[in-house]
């Protein structure tokens, strides 16, 4: 990777810090995302990061993923001021060229899939208030998830209290945000339960921006018998009003931040949405060695947007899908293996249309889009670690994949808003690790991944620029990709612990956009891509009181091969949505000792927070970009027990220099001048209450 000077300075600290104490990550913190299967977190040959229910609290009032993520390190989530299009995800690049939802990456929540067969999701499907921990795993282990497995995010709602309990939260912030959050918890002859609403409403930083959120979470668990485990989870997401405020012109950011977009109060852009979700996992143990796990969900979701094009798009979907996971430990001349292997199917069927709006509400008769589509998997994988000694253990896997697409026109008569598109490929992935002592693991990672485009990157055809077709777009192909990996786990005192990994990431046929205008966005293949970067996560526990940790990284992402979209792009020009570098560090006093096993510990905890973001293009030519931006925040709480409850009041103040920068950029933007950038929140404030009393 050439050494810019933002390179340089990254390496300088990184060097400081191994100078430095550095980590205070718990040993025993355990993970399921890189083996499929139960393992501490230090052990797993992978990079991983497990967020807890702790960091969870102290992000903020946890409304997006964008909170508390900030601390894994290679995980972007670009602050974009803009519910209609939720946040803006990407794991070592993947995701970024997202123009609404997630894309390029799985998400999980209780080993229930959230993200679609095609590779869409929603990281508003994650009820932070009843979520326990997160786990992202990135690197080449993630393409054993399957399409479009840049990275995986994986959430688990926390088990049900012993005793009955009510908790309640509330939090009050700055531009009119509103945040309540009321949750049960109990268990009863076996049966554990967790339910829980939340509301949620700001009037926005900027112009024709407000939301409004409610929000259901439920888990039930029960235990039959002693072999068998089993999760019954809903929930339920109700967004009836998300207004969107576009992006805004270079001058249109200078003049004024505040105001939104070209249309977007003259044409009422926004969003409504509507989600429910039902499923089951089961986990039946057939003895300590081996066990089977069966999942089965079904959903629906239905989403309504009004574009500055005049135009509305009705989305009404209905999802489902199962799978089945043998696990087993066995001995194979004389060598321990722990094996994973399964079957998934997953399928979801849209019924798009489209017309003319005006006002921001549907005109009637105007109807110009009326067809069905669906998309389905089914994939088989398989994997497996060996230890072959003491010191060395190999992971190995394969995964095979199918992807189908089918597109059904009713409303263009002669058939060519039609088609189907199929998808498949063979995943392999091989790693090796080497346990060097107990407080060091080194391990190195190849994988082969591939990545479908969606069915709303299939939505429109057009090979001129600010052109759009309500056609399925089929000459959209698969990208697929190479991964190489490098990493190290290091743990020199009881107290400290550093991940550190380099990569190396190798794409051909990378899905970029092509065009990105008033709310619709075409798509098109690149020829090759390439990705080098590294990743740091670090904590210490300084001493009983202070704590500290880090997470940074740095990526050179870029067009290995030269390619036209609508104009010539050089190769070596950055790929957009990505900024070169990214650091969260945090130091924090607590009042009372840590205590590695206190999950709520009472007492004063104040915290100073150092947000870091580099530069961003905009587009494929890069002539549109914006700033690094650096950000400090500050966070309060103090928690007192009164007999068995817990009171706790929050604090936090955010972007305290009262920074002025660019949160988000909208990739390749064709309208003159290109309404690219979507800016951040200046200073802000959130205070907040909680309280969990239990009832016996």
């Amino acid at each position: 990777m050439p050494r810019t000077t933002t390179q340089r300075y990254y390496f300088a600290a990184l060097a400081a810090m191994s100078l430095a104490p550095v980590c205070a990550q718990q040993l025993e913190e355990v993970v399921i995302s890189a083996s499929r299967a139960e393992m501490r977190s230090f052990d797993a040959p992978a990079a991983v990061q497990r967020i807890d229910r702790q960091a969870i609290e102290g992000g903020g009032p946890q409304i997006n993923l964008s909170e508390s993520l900030v601390r894994a390190p290679g995980l972007t989530i670009l602050e974009r001021q803009n519910y209609a299009q939720d946040l803006q995800i990407s794991i070592r690049g993947f995701g970024a060229r997202s123009a609404f939802g997630v894309r390029g990456i799985r998400l999980m929540i209780d080993g229930i899939p959230a993200t679609t067969p095609d590779g869409q999701g929603q990281s508003s499907s994650v009820s932070l208030t009843s979520t326990d921990r997160i786990e992202v795993l990135r690197g080449p282990l993630a393409q054993l998830y399957g399409n479009s497995s840049g990275g995986v995010i994986q959430a688990f709602t926390k088990d049900a209290a012993k005793v009955p309990t009510v908790d309640y939260q509330y939090y009050l912030g700055s531009y009119g945000m509103h945040r309540a959050d009321y949750q049960f918890s109990d268990t009863v002859g076996g049966y554990g339960l967790v339910a829980d609403y939340g509301t949620f409403s700001t009037s926005g930083y900027r112009a024709n921006s407000a939301a409004e959120r409610k929000q259901f979470n439920g888990k039930l668990s029960f235990e039959p018998n002693e072999q068998t485990k089993v999760n019954v989870v809903f929930n339920q997401f109700d967004m009836p009003l998300a207004q969107d405020p576009l992006g805004l012109t270079r001058q249109q950011l200078i003049d004024d931040p505040t105001q939104a977009g070209n249309n977007a109060v003259a044409k009422f852009t926004r969003k409504v949405v509507l989600q429910n979700q039902l499923g089951s996992s089961i986990k039946y143990a057939v003895d300590a060695d081996n066990a089977f796990t069966a999942r089965v969900y079904y959903g629906t979701r239905e989403n309504l947007q009004y574009l500055a094009a005049t135009t509305w798009v009705g989305l009404n979907r209905t999802y489902y899908g199962t799978g089945l996971q043998y696990n087993g430990r066995a001995e194979w001349q004389g060598t321990p293996i722990e094996w994973a292997a399964g079957y998934e199917f997953d399928k979801s069927t849209e019924r798009r249309q489209g017309g003319v709006s005006l006002l921001g509400e549907k005109r009637a008769g105007s109807l110009t889009r009326d067809e069905d589509n669906e998309a389905q998997n089914n994939d088989f994988f398989v994997q497996a670690t060996a230890h072959v000694s003491e010191q060395i253990s190999l992971v190995g896997g394969l995964r095979q994949s199918n992807v189908t697409f089918n597109s059904s026109d009713y409303y263009i008569t002669d058939g060519i808003g039609s088609g189907t598109a199929n998808f498949s490929a063979t995943s392999p992935v091989l790693g090796l690790t080497w346990h060097a002592n107990d407080n060091l693991n080194i391990y190195a990672n190849y994988g082969q991944g591939f990545e479908s485009p969606t069915l709303a990157e299939m939505a429109y055809s057009g090979t001129t620029v600010g052109t759009f077709v309500n056609s399925f777009n089929t000459d959209v192909k698969a990208a697929s990709s190479k991964h190489y990996e490098l990493g190290a786990k290091w743990v020199p005192t009881r107290n400290t612990r550093l991940d550190i990994a380099v990569y190396q990431i190798d794409t051909s046929d990378e899905i970029v956009v092509l065009f990105n205008n008033s709310g619709k966005v075409s798509y098109q293949n690149a020829p090759g891509t390439s990705r080098i970067g590294w990743e740091l996560a670090a904590a210490s526990q300084l001493s009983d009181h202070f704590s500290t940790s880090i997470s940074a990284s740095a990526i050179d992402a870029k067009y290995s091969q030269a390619f036209n979209a609508g104009t010539a792009i050089p190769s070596g020009n950055k790929i957009p949505g990505i900024p070169d570098s990214s650091t969260f560090a945090e130091i924090a006093w607590a009042s009372e000792a840590f205590t590695p096993k206190t999950k709520s510990p009472l007492g004063t905890r104040v915290a100073l927070e150092w947000q870091q973001a580099g530069r961003i293009f905009a587009n494929d030519l890069n002539t549109e970009s914006a700033d690094g931006r650096s950000v400090f925040n500050l966070s309060l709480s103090q928690r007192w027990a009164w007999n068995q409850s817990l009171v706790t009041l929050y604090g936090r103040l955010n972007n305290i220099s009262d920074a002025r920068y660019v949160g988000s950029v909208l990739v390749n933007q064709t309208a003159t001048p290109p309404q690219s950038y979507e800016p951040a929140m200046p200073f802000n404030w959130v205070v907040g209450l909680s309280l969990s009393i239990p009832l016996r």
